[in-house]
Protein backbone atom coordinates (compact mmCIF):
# COMPACT_ATOMS: atom_id res chain seq x y z
CA UNK A 1 0.00 0.00 0.00
CA UNK A 2 1.73 3.51 -1.01
CA UNK A 3 0.51 6.93 0.39
CA UNK A 4 -0.57 9.37 -2.02
CA UNK A 5 -0.83 12.98 -1.94
CA UNK A 6 -4.17 13.35 -3.72
CA UNK A 7 -6.81 11.14 -6.28
CA UNK A 8 -6.73 13.94 -8.35
CA UNK A 9 -3.05 14.57 -8.87
CA UNK A 10 -2.67 11.23 -9.58
CA UNK A 11 -5.45 11.15 -12.04
CA UNK A 12 -4.17 13.86 -14.07
CA UNK A 13 -0.16 13.12 -13.23
CA UNK A 14 -1.11 9.47 -15.85
CA UNK A 15 -2.89 11.59 -18.10
CA UNK A 16 0.16 13.76 -19.01
CA UNK A 17 2.63 11.30 -18.46
CA UNK A 18 0.77 8.94 -21.00
CA UNK A 19 -0.75 11.55 -23.29
CA UNK A 20 2.43 12.79 -24.70
CA UNK A 21 5.10 11.94 -27.97
CA UNK A 22 7.31 9.51 -28.23
CA UNK A 23 10.59 10.11 -30.39
CA UNK A 24 11.00 7.69 -33.32
CA UNK A 25 14.14 7.12 -34.56
CA UNK A 26 16.28 4.58 -36.55
CA UNK A 27 19.01 1.76 -34.62
CA UNK A 28 22.94 3.07 -34.09
CA UNK A 29 24.15 1.48 -37.15
CA UNK A 30 22.36 3.44 -39.79
CA UNK A 31 23.82 6.91 -37.86
CA UNK A 32 27.09 5.64 -36.33
CA UNK A 33 28.68 2.74 -37.97
CA UNK A 34 28.88 -0.77 -37.38
CA UNK A 35 32.79 -1.71 -36.91
CA UNK A 36 35.81 0.67 -37.13
CA UNK A 37 37.15 -0.13 -40.74
CA UNK A 38 33.52 0.74 -42.44
CA UNK A 39 32.94 3.54 -40.26
CA UNK A 40 36.41 5.31 -40.69
CA UNK A 41 35.31 4.58 -44.83
CA UNK A 42 32.21 6.89 -44.50
CA UNK A 43 30.22 3.64 -44.23
CA UNK A 44 30.38 3.02 -48.26
CA UNK A 45 30.95 -0.31 -47.43
CA UNK A 46 28.07 -2.36 -49.51
CA UNK A 47 30.86 -4.19 -52.46
CA UNK A 48 33.94 -4.14 -49.89
CA UNK A 49 32.67 -4.79 -46.33
CA UNK A 50 33.32 -8.50 -44.98
CA UNK A 51 32.99 -10.28 -41.57
CA UNK A 52 31.03 -9.33 -39.16
CA UNK A 53 30.23 -6.15 -40.44
CA UNK A 54 28.80 -7.72 -43.59
CA UNK A 55 25.87 -8.38 -41.29
CA UNK A 56 24.38 -4.92 -41.47
CA UNK A 57 26.37 -3.77 -44.91
CA UNK A 58 25.57 -6.39 -46.98
CA UNK A 59 24.67 -9.72 -45.53
CA UNK A 60 25.82 -11.32 -49.39
CA UNK A 61 29.24 -10.85 -48.43
CA UNK A 62 29.75 -13.01 -45.60
CA UNK A 63 30.42 -15.53 -47.71
CA UNK A 64 33.40 -13.89 -48.47
CA UNK A 65 35.25 -15.58 -45.03
CA UNK A 66 36.75 -18.63 -46.05
CA UNK A 67 36.82 -19.77 -42.17
CA UNK A 68 35.59 -19.10 -38.51
CA UNK A 69 35.16 -14.96 -38.92
CA UNK A 70 34.69 -13.01 -35.21
CA UNK A 71 35.50 -9.79 -34.13
CA UNK A 72 34.48 -7.14 -30.87
CA UNK A 73 34.75 -3.56 -30.51
CA UNK A 74 33.54 -0.60 -28.74
CA UNK A 75 32.52 2.51 -30.08
CA UNK A 76 31.69 6.32 -28.14
CA UNK A 77 29.64 9.16 -30.00
CA UNK A 78 29.13 12.23 -27.78
CA UNK A 79 26.85 14.49 -29.04
CA UNK A 80 26.83 18.35 -28.83
CA UNK A 81 23.79 19.32 -29.67
CA UNK A 82 22.43 22.86 -29.19
CA UNK A 83 19.38 25.63 -29.16
CA UNK A 84 19.69 28.69 -27.99
CA UNK A 85 23.04 28.32 -27.27
CA UNK A 86 21.91 25.62 -24.87
CA UNK A 87 23.07 21.93 -24.80
CA UNK A 88 19.90 19.93 -24.95
CA UNK A 89 21.45 16.75 -22.93
CA UNK A 90 21.40 14.40 -25.70
CA UNK A 91 22.53 11.12 -24.14
CA UNK A 92 25.92 9.89 -25.77
CA UNK A 93 26.21 6.44 -27.86
CA UNK A 94 27.99 4.27 -26.70
CA UNK A 95 28.07 0.32 -26.58
CA UNK A 96 30.08 -2.78 -27.64
CA UNK A 97 29.38 -4.38 -31.21
CA UNK A 98 30.21 -7.93 -31.85
CA UNK A 99 29.92 -10.83 -34.69
CA UNK A 100 30.86 -13.93 -36.16
CA UNK A 101 30.96 -15.71 -39.38
CA UNK A 102 30.52 -19.73 -39.61
CA UNK A 103 31.24 -20.35 -43.46
CA UNK A 104 30.40 -24.22 -44.93
CA UNK A 105 29.72 -25.79 -48.09
CA UNK A 106 26.49 -27.14 -49.48
CA UNK A 107 26.65 -29.32 -52.15
CA UNK A 108 30.36 -27.70 -52.70
CA UNK A 109 28.90 -24.27 -52.97
CA UNK A 110 30.03 -21.72 -50.56
CA UNK A 111 27.53 -20.62 -47.82
CA UNK A 112 28.04 -18.67 -44.73
CA UNK A 113 25.81 -18.14 -42.04
CA UNK A 114 26.68 -14.90 -39.90
CA UNK A 115 25.82 -12.84 -36.58
CA UNK A 116 26.06 -9.29 -35.18
CA UNK A 117 24.83 -7.69 -32.43
CA UNK A 118 24.97 -3.94 -30.78
CA UNK A 119 24.72 -4.21 -27.15
CA UNK A 120 24.35 -0.62 -25.29
CA UNK A 121 26.56 -0.90 -22.29
CA UNK A 122 24.07 1.26 -19.66
CA UNK A 123 20.36 -0.10 -20.96
CA UNK A 124 18.91 -2.51 -23.48
CA UNK A 125 16.17 -0.68 -23.93
CA UNK A 126 14.76 3.39 -23.21
CA UNK A 127 11.62 5.25 -23.98
CA UNK A 128 11.60 9.06 -23.36
CA UNK A 129 8.54 10.70 -24.12
CA UNK A 130 8.28 14.15 -25.40
CA UNK A 131 5.01 16.40 -26.07
CA UNK A 132 5.10 17.32 -29.72
CA UNK A 133 5.29 21.62 -29.28
CA UNK A 134 8.79 20.55 -27.11
CA UNK A 135 11.70 21.14 -29.27
CA UNK A 136 13.81 18.03 -29.25
CA UNK A 137 16.39 16.56 -31.91
CA UNK A 138 14.52 14.01 -33.34
CA UNK A 139 16.64 11.47 -34.98
CA UNK A 140 19.27 11.11 -32.77
CA UNK A 141 17.29 11.70 -29.26
CA UNK A 142 16.16 8.11 -28.20
CA UNK A 143 17.95 6.23 -30.61
CA UNK A 144 21.33 5.65 -28.87
CA UNK A 145 19.15 3.03 -26.17
CA UNK A 146 18.52 0.33 -28.19
CA UNK A 147 19.72 -2.88 -28.75
CA UNK A 148 20.26 -4.01 -32.27
CA UNK A 149 20.13 -7.92 -34.02
CA UNK A 150 20.99 -9.21 -36.99
CA UNK A 151 21.52 -13.34 -38.25
CA UNK A 152 22.03 -13.57 -41.91
CA UNK A 153 22.69 -16.75 -44.59
CA UNK A 154 25.23 -16.53 -47.57
CA UNK A 155 25.55 -17.84 -50.68
CA UNK A 156 28.09 -18.07 -53.51
CA UNK A 157 26.33 -19.76 -56.36
CA UNK A 158 29.19 -18.74 -59.06
CA UNK A 159 32.73 -17.33 -58.19
CA UNK A 160 31.24 -13.81 -59.32
CA UNK A 161 28.48 -13.95 -57.67
CA UNK A 162 27.03 -13.40 -53.80
CA UNK A 163 23.98 -13.44 -52.77
CA UNK A 164 22.78 -13.37 -48.84
CA UNK A 165 19.54 -12.69 -46.37
CA UNK A 166 18.29 -12.59 -43.53
CA UNK A 167 16.21 -10.72 -40.35
CA UNK A 168 16.91 -7.95 -38.41
CA UNK A 169 15.42 -7.65 -34.93
CA UNK A 170 14.36 -5.13 -32.37
CA UNK A 171 11.96 -4.79 -29.19
CA UNK A 172 8.53 -2.97 -29.06
CA UNK A 173 6.95 -2.03 -25.82
CA UNK A 174 3.99 -2.72 -23.81
CA UNK A 175 3.03 -1.84 -20.78
CA UNK A 176 0.40 -1.46 -17.79
CA UNK A 177 -0.45 0.92 -14.50
CA UNK A 178 -3.16 -0.18 -11.98
CA UNK A 179 -4.14 2.15 -9.04
CA UNK A 180 -7.11 0.48 -6.87
CA UNK A 181 -7.63 1.84 -3.00
CA UNK A 182 -8.73 4.60 -1.64
CA UNK A 183 -7.96 8.32 -1.54
CA UNK A 184 -8.56 10.91 1.40
CA UNK A 185 -8.88 14.11 -0.76
CA UNK A 186 -8.78 15.93 3.01
CA UNK A 187 -5.78 14.08 4.27
CA UNK A 188 -3.55 12.74 1.05
CA UNK A 189 -1.13 11.32 2.93
CA UNK A 190 -3.81 8.95 4.70
CA UNK A 191 -4.60 7.47 1.50
CA UNK A 192 -4.13 4.16 0.88
CA UNK A 193 -3.07 2.79 -2.82
CA UNK A 194 -2.52 -0.01 -4.13
CA UNK A 195 0.00 0.20 -7.40
CA UNK A 196 0.88 -2.52 -10.02
CA UNK A 197 3.30 -2.27 -13.00
CA UNK A 198 3.32 -4.68 -15.74
CA UNK A 199 5.42 -4.21 -18.78
CA UNK A 200 7.75 -6.34 -21.44
CA UNK A 201 9.08 -6.05 -24.74
CA UNK A 202 8.18 -7.88 -27.82
CA UNK A 203 9.85 -9.14 -30.98
CA UNK A 204 9.76 -6.89 -33.75
CA UNK A 205 11.41 -8.86 -37.09
CA UNK A 206 12.42 -7.18 -40.62
CA UNK A 207 13.98 -8.34 -43.35
CA UNK A 208 17.52 -7.61 -45.34
CA UNK A 209 19.16 -8.83 -48.52
CA UNK A 210 22.07 -8.27 -50.63
CA UNK A 211 23.75 -9.13 -53.72
CA UNK A 212 27.23 -8.81 -54.61
CA UNK A 213 28.63 -8.88 -58.31
CA UNK A 214 32.17 -9.04 -58.79
CA UNK A 215 33.03 -7.83 -62.24
CA UNK A 216 36.79 -8.01 -62.25
CA UNK A 217 39.98 -8.20 -59.83
CA UNK A 218 39.78 -4.86 -59.14
CA UNK A 219 35.82 -4.15 -59.94
CA UNK A 220 32.72 -5.11 -57.58
CA UNK A 221 28.85 -4.23 -57.46
CA UNK A 222 26.32 -4.30 -54.84
CA UNK A 223 22.70 -3.99 -53.94
CA UNK A 224 21.36 -3.61 -50.39
CA UNK A 225 17.73 -3.71 -49.07
CA UNK A 226 16.32 -3.07 -45.38
CA UNK A 227 12.71 -3.20 -44.58
CA UNK A 228 10.69 -1.05 -42.86
CA UNK A 229 10.19 -1.59 -38.93
CA UNK A 230 8.14 0.47 -36.38
CA UNK A 231 8.52 -0.31 -32.80
CA UNK A 232 5.26 -0.11 -30.93
CA UNK A 233 5.07 2.06 -27.25
CA UNK A 234 1.53 0.67 -26.15
CA UNK A 235 0.48 1.92 -22.85
CA UNK A 236 -2.60 1.70 -20.54
CA UNK A 237 -3.47 2.59 -17.36
CA UNK A 238 -6.60 1.60 -14.83
CA UNK A 239 -7.49 3.33 -11.69
CA UNK A 240 -10.13 2.87 -9.36
CA UNK A 241 -10.89 3.26 -6.23
CA UNK A 242 -12.96 5.54 -3.00
CA UNK A 243 -12.45 8.81 -2.86
CA UNK A 244 -12.67 10.10 0.93
CA UNK A 245 -16.25 8.01 1.52
CA UNK A 246 -17.62 10.84 -0.89
CA UNK A 247 -17.87 8.45 -4.44
CA UNK A 248 -15.91 6.37 -6.57
CA UNK A 249 -13.70 7.02 -9.46
CA UNK A 250 -13.26 5.11 -12.37
CA UNK A 251 -10.20 5.83 -15.19
CA UNK A 252 -9.28 3.95 -17.82
CA UNK A 253 -6.49 4.97 -20.33
CA UNK A 254 -5.41 3.49 -23.67
CA UNK A 255 -2.63 4.96 -25.14
CA UNK A 256 -0.35 3.74 -28.82
CA UNK A 257 2.29 5.02 -30.08
CA UNK A 258 5.25 4.46 -32.44
CA UNK A 259 8.92 4.56 -30.05
CA UNK A 260 11.20 3.85 -32.86
CA UNK A 261 11.25 3.67 -36.53
CA UNK A 262 13.25 2.63 -39.60
CA UNK A 263 12.57 3.73 -43.17
CA UNK A 264 12.81 1.40 -45.83
CA UNK A 265 16.33 1.71 -47.50
CA UNK A 266 18.04 0.54 -51.04
CA UNK A 267 21.37 0.63 -51.24
CA UNK A 268 23.30 0.74 -54.39
CA UNK A 269 27.10 0.68 -54.68
CA UNK A 270 30.79 -0.38 -55.63
CA UNK A 271 34.18 -1.12 -55.38
CA UNK A 272 37.32 -0.11 -57.59
CA UNK A 273 40.90 -1.10 -56.95
CA UNK A 274 42.07 2.02 -58.30
CA UNK A 275 46.22 0.75 -57.80
CA UNK A 276 47.64 -2.04 -56.17
CA UNK A 277 47.39 0.14 -52.32
CA UNK A 278 44.78 2.33 -52.89
CA UNK A 279 40.92 1.34 -52.87
CA UNK A 280 37.71 3.45 -53.25
CA UNK A 281 34.19 2.98 -52.65
CA UNK A 282 31.25 4.37 -52.96
CA UNK A 283 27.88 4.10 -51.76
CA UNK A 284 24.58 5.67 -52.40
CA UNK A 285 21.54 5.07 -50.04
CA UNK A 286 18.04 5.72 -50.42
CA UNK A 287 15.72 6.29 -47.49
CA UNK A 288 11.84 6.10 -47.44
CA UNK A 289 11.43 9.33 -45.11
CA UNK A 290 8.36 10.04 -46.40
CA UNK A 291 6.40 7.17 -44.67
CA UNK A 292 7.67 8.26 -41.31
CA UNK A 293 4.72 8.01 -38.70
CA UNK A 294 4.38 10.85 -36.58
CA UNK A 295 5.19 9.67 -32.73
CA UNK A 296 2.66 11.13 -30.89
CA UNK A 297 0.69 8.79 -28.73
CA UNK A 298 -3.35 7.94 -29.71
CA UNK A 299 -5.18 8.87 -26.73
CA UNK A 300 -8.45 7.05 -25.25
CA UNK A 301 -9.77 8.14 -21.90
CA UNK A 302 -12.54 7.02 -19.98
CA UNK A 303 -13.95 8.91 -17.07
CA UNK A 304 -16.36 8.43 -14.88
CA UNK A 305 -16.43 10.29 -11.05
CA UNK A 306 -20.04 10.78 -10.07
CA UNK A 307 -20.56 13.48 -8.02
CA UNK A 308 -21.58 12.38 -4.30
CA UNK A 309 -25.28 12.84 -2.86
CA UNK A 310 -25.08 16.55 -1.68
CA UNK A 311 -22.07 17.53 -4.36
CA UNK A 312 -18.71 18.38 -3.97
CA UNK A 313 -17.33 20.37 -1.00
CA UNK A 314 -15.88 23.74 -2.08
CA UNK A 315 -12.46 22.88 -1.80
CA UNK A 316 -12.82 20.27 -4.09
CA UNK A 317 -12.65 20.34 -7.94
CA UNK A 318 -13.15 17.64 -9.40
CA UNK A 319 -10.97 16.48 -12.62
CA UNK A 320 -12.48 16.66 -16.49
CA UNK A 321 -12.02 14.30 -18.95
CA UNK A 322 -8.30 15.04 -20.87
CA UNK A 323 -9.19 16.60 -24.21
CA UNK A 324 -7.79 14.65 -27.37
CA UNK A 325 -4.08 14.85 -28.43
CA UNK A 326 -4.50 17.04 -31.69
CA UNK A 327 -1.66 15.47 -34.13
CA UNK A 328 0.07 17.48 -36.01
CA UNK A 329 1.61 15.20 -39.46
CA UNK A 330 5.52 15.19 -39.03
CA UNK A 331 6.29 15.63 -42.85
CA UNK A 332 9.52 14.20 -44.04
CA UNK A 333 11.01 13.70 -47.41
CA UNK A 334 12.73 10.97 -49.16
CA UNK A 335 16.50 11.34 -49.10
CA UNK A 336 19.25 9.86 -51.21
CA UNK A 337 22.61 9.79 -49.14
CA UNK A 338 25.95 9.89 -50.82
CA UNK A 339 28.90 7.88 -48.78
CA UNK A 340 32.69 7.88 -50.18
CA UNK A 341 35.83 5.81 -49.13
CA UNK A 342 39.49 5.48 -49.46
CA UNK A 343 41.51 2.95 -48.18
CA UNK A 344 45.19 2.80 -48.52
CA UNK A 345 47.37 -0.08 -48.11
CA UNK A 346 50.88 1.57 -47.07
CA UNK A 347 52.34 -1.93 -45.39
CA UNK A 348 51.92 -4.50 -47.27
CA UNK A 349 54.05 -8.05 -46.52
CA UNK A 350 52.96 -11.55 -46.10
CA UNK A 351 52.77 -10.99 -41.87
CA UNK A 352 51.90 -7.18 -41.63
CA UNK A 353 49.64 -5.09 -43.91
CA UNK A 354 49.19 -1.64 -42.20
CA UNK A 355 46.06 0.56 -43.46
CA UNK A 356 45.08 4.23 -43.52
CA UNK A 357 41.70 5.02 -44.34
CA UNK A 358 39.09 7.88 -45.06
CA UNK A 359 35.93 8.87 -45.79
CA UNK A 360 32.88 11.21 -46.16
CA UNK A 361 28.93 11.00 -46.41
CA UNK A 362 26.40 13.89 -46.30
CA UNK A 363 22.80 13.42 -45.55
CA UNK A 364 20.41 16.48 -46.08
CA UNK A 365 18.06 16.63 -43.69
CA UNK A 366 14.35 15.07 -44.49
CA UNK A 367 12.28 16.97 -42.13
CA UNK A 368 10.63 19.91 -43.24
CA UNK A 369 10.96 23.88 -41.64
CA UNK A 370 9.18 23.05 -38.13
CA UNK A 371 7.61 27.05 -38.74
CA UNK A 372 3.92 25.93 -36.92
CA UNK A 373 3.09 24.21 -33.84
CA UNK A 374 5.83 21.37 -33.77
CA UNK A 375 9.63 21.14 -33.17
CA UNK A 376 10.92 18.20 -34.74
CA UNK A 377 14.93 19.22 -35.20
CA UNK A 378 17.28 18.40 -37.12
CA UNK A 379 20.25 19.72 -39.77
CA UNK A 380 21.70 18.79 -42.59
CA UNK A 381 24.81 16.53 -41.34
CA UNK A 382 28.47 16.24 -43.07
CA UNK A 383 30.47 13.13 -41.48
CA UNK A 384 34.72 13.35 -42.09
CA UNK A 385 35.78 10.21 -40.88
CA UNK A 386 39.53 8.71 -40.75
CA UNK A 387 40.89 5.54 -39.74
CA UNK A 388 44.20 3.27 -39.29
CA UNK A 389 43.69 -0.34 -39.01
CA UNK A 390 46.74 -3.26 -39.00
CA UNK A 391 46.20 -6.63 -39.73
CA UNK A 392 49.09 -9.59 -38.56
CA UNK A 393 49.31 -13.35 -40.01
CA UNK A 394 51.08 -16.49 -38.66
CA UNK A 395 51.69 -15.23 -35.38
CA UNK A 396 52.48 -18.44 -34.01
CA UNK A 397 52.00 -22.11 -35.74
CA UNK A 398 48.97 -22.95 -33.30
CA UNK A 399 47.20 -20.02 -34.41
CA UNK A 400 46.58 -20.07 -38.35
CA UNK A 401 45.04 -16.72 -38.32
CA UNK A 402 44.57 -12.99 -39.36
CA UNK A 403 44.41 -10.99 -36.38
CA UNK A 404 43.14 -6.92 -36.94
CA UNK A 405 42.87 -3.95 -35.38
CA UNK A 406 41.07 -1.46 -36.80
CA UNK A 407 40.88 2.06 -34.58
CA UNK A 408 38.42 4.97 -36.18
CA UNK A 409 36.82 8.33 -35.51
CA UNK A 410 34.11 10.74 -37.18
CA UNK A 411 32.89 14.32 -37.07
CA UNK A 412 29.63 15.09 -37.82
CA UNK A 413 28.68 19.02 -38.42
CA UNK A 414 25.02 20.06 -38.21
CA UNK A 415 25.88 23.92 -39.15
CA UNK A 416 23.56 25.93 -37.52
CA UNK A 417 20.49 27.48 -38.70
CA UNK A 418 17.46 29.53 -37.47
CA UNK A 419 14.09 28.78 -37.38
CA UNK A 420 11.57 30.90 -37.77
CA UNK A 421 8.13 30.46 -36.67
CA UNK A 422 4.82 31.89 -38.81
CA UNK A 423 2.83 33.42 -35.76
CA UNK A 424 4.82 35.78 -33.78
CA UNK A 425 2.84 34.83 -30.88
CA UNK A 426 4.21 30.81 -31.17
CA UNK A 427 4.73 29.38 -27.74
CA UNK A 428 8.31 27.99 -28.38
CA UNK A 429 9.42 31.37 -30.89
CA UNK A 430 12.38 31.02 -33.17
CA UNK A 431 15.19 29.27 -32.22
CA UNK A 432 18.79 28.49 -33.45
CA UNK A 433 19.68 24.64 -33.64
CA UNK A 434 23.32 23.16 -34.78
CA UNK A 435 25.85 21.04 -33.03
CA UNK A 436 28.59 18.28 -33.94
CA UNK A 437 28.95 14.42 -32.92
CA UNK A 438 32.30 13.09 -32.45
CA UNK A 439 32.47 9.16 -33.09
CA UNK A 440 35.42 7.14 -32.18
CA UNK A 441 36.07 3.55 -31.44
CA UNK A 442 37.97 0.40 -32.17
CA UNK A 443 37.56 -3.16 -33.52
CA UNK A 444 39.82 -6.53 -32.93
CA UNK A 445 38.77 -9.18 -35.47
CA UNK A 446 40.48 -12.89 -36.17
CA UNK A 447 39.87 -14.46 -39.16
CA UNK A 448 40.96 -18.21 -39.16
CA UNK A 449 42.89 -19.27 -42.25
CA UNK A 450 45.02 -16.61 -42.52
CA UNK A 451 46.78 -17.27 -45.74
CA UNK A 452 46.43 -14.89 -49.09
CA UNK A 453 44.45 -17.54 -50.26
CA UNK A 454 42.09 -17.55 -47.71
CA UNK A 455 41.78 -13.61 -48.16
CA UNK A 456 38.59 -11.83 -48.95
CA UNK A 457 37.25 -11.64 -52.37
Amino acid sequence: MAPARSWAVRLLGAACALAIASPAEANPPDTYGFGSRETAMGNAASADTHGYAANYYNPAAIVRSRALDFGIGYFRAEHSLAIDDKDTGVDPVKGLNAGLVVPGRVFSLPVAFGVALHLPDDRLSRVRALKQEQPRWELYDNRNQRLYLAANIAIEPFPWLQIGGGLSFMSSTRGRLDITGSANVFSPDDSLLRHEVDADLTAIRYPQAGVRVVLTDEVALAAVYRGEFQLGLDLSAHLQGDISGLTTALYELETSSVNNFLPEQVVVGGSWLLTKTLRASFDATWIDWSAYVTPVAQLDVVLDIPPPGGGWPASITPPETPAPTKIVPLRMHDRIVPHVGLEWRAIGTRKLEGFVRGGYEMQKSPIEAQTGLTNYVDRDRHTFSLGLGGTMRGLARELPAAISLDVHVALSELFSETTVKTSAGDFVGDYRAGGHIVNAGATLSVAFDASPEGAPR
